[in-house]
C-alpha cells in the first residue's frame, strides 16, 4: 500500500509526539488514546485505497499486515514521531481479512450481496465532503447503512466494525474524490487537520477547509465541525460503553476467538506459577490455566513484546484460528506420562499425528507446512488422543509445491536434510520429521543420541541411522522398544508384532534421506493402516563423517527390509 499521503496531508501530529504519547495498556481497543485513534483514521485511508484497488476490506494475510504496518511506521518516523507508535496501537491481526466480522463481509461483492443497491448512501457520499451540508448528509446515510449491517449480523458488538467498513466503502468506492481528499479525510475518517491560521496560501485554505467565503463563514464552519466532532465522539463512546458492559471474554473480531485480559490469564494460571509451567516453546513459555467455567487451557506467554519479534507469534495465532480438526491443537495437558505407553496408545498417537498432518497438507488451502513436528509439539488429551500443536514456525504454501528459504527453522534431529542444508521446504519435510517421531515412539530412543562427556571417541547418532542399520541386517525386533513386546496388551499369538514392524518400516521410509523415497503423508497413512503395501526401501547413504555400520558402501541399492512383505 502507498502511504505517501501520510506526508502530504497536513494532519495534526501533536497528539503523537513523544511528550504527549502514552501507549494504551491494552492493544485490544485502539480508541483508548487520541494518538491511536488518529492513527487508525490515518491508516484507514490506505485501507480505503486498498478496497478500491482490490475489492477487499482488509489485508489478505498476517505477513501483508505486518509489512504494511511497518511501512506505515516508516512514514510516521520520517515525521520525527516515536518508532513505537504502530506497535503500541495496533495488532496486525485486526487488519487481516476474515469472515467473522460485520455480517461476514470481506469484499465489495459481499457488500452488494448483503445490502443490494445502496442508492441513497451512494448519492449522499459522492459529493465534495468538505461541504459541511454534504458531509452531514453522508454521515446520516452511513449510519443507516451501519445499522442495517449490524441487524444482518445480529450482533450489536459488531457496530464499530460495521461503521469502519461503511467508512472504508464510502471513501474508497463511493466518493468521487477518493479517501486522500481533505474533505473525505476530515468528514469520514475524522482526521484532525493542522490549524492554518496566519497562512497566506489561499489555495491551501480552500483545499483544507473547502471555503472561499468571508471570515464569518470560516467561523461558522469551525462551529459546525466542533458540533460534528462532538456528535461522533459521543456516538463512539456509546459503542465503547456497550462493549465494556458485555462479558469480559469478548469474541475477537478477526478470528472468532476470544479476547482475554491479562488479569484473567494471570488468575487462570495462578500468576504464571511454576507449578503450572508446561514447557518452553520456540517463541515463549506455555502454562496450564483453568478458566472460570472450568475449561483447561494452554496459555503462551511471550517474554518480550517487540513488534518485529512477534511475527512468529502472530503467524501462529492466524493459522491456529483458521484450523478446525480433531487431531490439531489441543489446549489440554496430560501432565507427565510416568508409565511406558502401551502398544495401543502408541499406535493411536502415530495415526492421530498422521491424520493431523494429512489435514494440514491436503485439507486446507493453501497447504500448511508445520516445520517443527516433534514429540514435545504433540499434546495428549484426557483420552490419550494426540493433537499436533505449536504452529509458531508453520508456513502456508502459497508458491507451489516447494519453497526455498534462507531462514531454516526447526529442531535438530527432526529437520529433513534437504531443508537443513539447502533451505528447500516441501510437504515431505514434514513427512521426514513425522518419520523420526514414529521411530522414537516405536524404538523408545531419542531422535539424536549425543555422546556422553566421558566418551570422547563416541559420535552423535541419529535414530534413523541406528534403526536402519538393525533393520537392514534383519534385526528388526531389536529395533523395537523392549517394553512393547512385554506390555500387557501385546498378544504373541496375534498379528500385533507384524503391525509393529510395519509401523517401524513406515517410519524408516518417511525419514529417508532421499526425498524421492519418502511417501507423502496420504500414502504413509495408507501404509500405516494396512491399505497400501510398503515398497522396497532404498539404502540410506552412509552418515557423513561416520563409519558404516556394516562396511557396505553401496548407497543406492535397494534393500528389502524384511524377508516377507508386511
Amino acid at each position: 500500500m502507498d502511504f505517501d499521503y501520510v506526508l502530504d496531508i497536513p494532519w495534526n501530529t501533536s497528539g503523537c509526539q513523544s511528550q504527549n504519547f502514552h501507549p494504551s495498556i491494552s492493544q485490544n481497543d485502539t480508541t483508548k488514546t487520541p494518538c491511536c485513534e488518529t492513527l487508525l483514521s490515518l491508516f484507514g485511508i490506505a485501507l480505503s485505497n486498498h478496497l478500491k484497488k482490490t475489492s477487499l476490506f482488509h489485508l489478505s494475510n498476517i505477513s501483508t499486515s505486518i509489512s504494511c504496518l511497518q511501512d506505515f511506521q516508516s512514514k510516521l518516523s520520517s515525521l520525527s514521531l516515536p518508532i513505537s507508535l504502530v506497535s503500541s496501537c495496533f495488532n496486525p491481526i485486526q487488519f487481516v481479512i476474515t469472515p467473522n466480522i460485520c455480517a461476514g463481509i470481506k469484499s465489495t461483492q459481499d457488500w452488494v450481496s448483503k445490502l443490494g443497491q445502496t442508492t441513497q448512501f451512494d448519492t449522499a457520499c459522492r459529493q465534495d465532503l468538505s461541504n459541511r451540508a454534504y458531509c452531514d448528509t453522508c454521515v446520516a446515510a452511513g449510519l443507516q447503512v451501519q445499522h442495517k449491517l449490524v441487524s444482518l449480523d445480529n450482533n450489536s458488538s459488531q457496530g464499530t466494525n460495521c461503521l469502519y467498513f461503511t467508512i472504508l466503502y464510502a471513501g474508497g468506492i463511493v466518493n468521487e474524490l477518493g479517501p486522500e481528499n481533505i474533505g473525505v479525510a476530515t468528514c469520514l475518517f475524522l482526521l484532525s487537520i493542522k490549524s492554518q491560521v496566519g497562512s497566506r496560501n489561499k489555495n491551501h485554505h480552500s483545499l483544507v477547509f473547502g471555503l472561499t467565503g468571508s471570515a464569518a463563514a470560516v467561523l461558522i464552519l469551525f462551529c459546525l465541525v466542533g458540533v460534528y466532532y462532538w456528535y461522533n465522539k459521543r456516538w463512539r463512546k456509546t459503542f465503547d460503553l456497550e462493549e465494556e458492559q458485555e462479558p469480559k471474554l469478548r469474541l475477537r473480531p478477526n478470528t472468532g476467538s476470544i479476547w482475554f485480559k491479562i488479569e484473567d490469564l494471570e488468575k487462570a494460571t495462578d500468576k504464571f506459577s511454576d507449578t503450572n509451567f508446561i514447557r518452553r516453546g520456540q517463541f515463549g513459555f506455555v502454562y496450564k490455566g483453568i478458566l472460570p467455567d472450568g475449561t483447561t487451557v494452554a496459555v503462551k506467554k511471550i517474554p518480550e513484546s517487540e513488534f518485529q519479534g512477534d511475527a512468529e507469534f502472530y503467524n501462529e495465532i492466524e493459522i491456529i484460528s483458521n484450523l478446525r480438526h480433531r487431531n490439531l491443537v489441543s489446549l489440554r495437558d496430560n501432565q507427565n506420562v510416568k508409565e511406558p505407553l502401551t502398544w495401543t496408545q502408541r499406535k493411536s498417537i502415530i495415526l492421530d499425528v498422521a491424520k493431523g498432518l494429512e489435514y494440514l497438507h491436503y485439507g486446507v488451502k493453501p497447504a500448511i507446512y508445520h516445520r517443527d513436528i516433534k514429540p514435545t509439539n504433540i499434546l495428549l488429551d484426557a483420552d490419550m488422543k494426540a493433537r499436533v500443536a505449536d504452529f509458531g514456525l508453520a508456513k502456508q504454501n502459497k508458491e507451489g509445491n516447494s519453497h526455498v528459504t534462507t531462514r531454516v527453522a526447526g529442531t535438530h534431529g527432526y529437520l529433513a536434510p534437504e531443508y537443513a542444508l539447502y533451505g528447500k521446504l516441501t510437504e515431505k519435510s514434514d513427512v521426514y520429521s513425522f518419520g523420526v517421531v514414529v521411530l522414537e515412539i516405536m524404538c523408545g530412543r531419542k531422535a539424536l543420541d549425543l555422546p556422553s562427556s566421558g566418551s570422547p571417541a563416541s559420535r552423535a547418532e541419529l535414530i534413523t541411522d541406528w534403526a536402519w542399520a538393525l533393520i537392514k541386517n534383519g534385526q528388526i525386533e531389536e529395533a523395537l522398544d523392549g517394553s512393547l513386546l512385554n506390555n500387557e496388551d501385546y498378544v504373541p499369538s496375534s498379528n500385533s508384532k507384524s503391525i509393529m514392524e510395519r509401523f517401524l518400516l513406515v517410519g524408516i521410509l518417511c525419514a529417508h534421506v532421499i526425498v524421492a523415497a519418502r511417501p507423502n503423508i496420504l500414502d504413509a497413512l495408507k501404509m500405516l493402516e494396512g491399505d497400501a503395501e510398503i515398497p522396497l526401501i532404498p539404502d540410506r547413504p552412509t552418515p557423513l563423517g561416520l563409519p558404516s555400520f556394516n562396511g557396505d558402501r553401496n548407497v543406492i541399492s535397494e534393500s528389502p527390509a524384511l524377508p516377507e512383505r508386511i
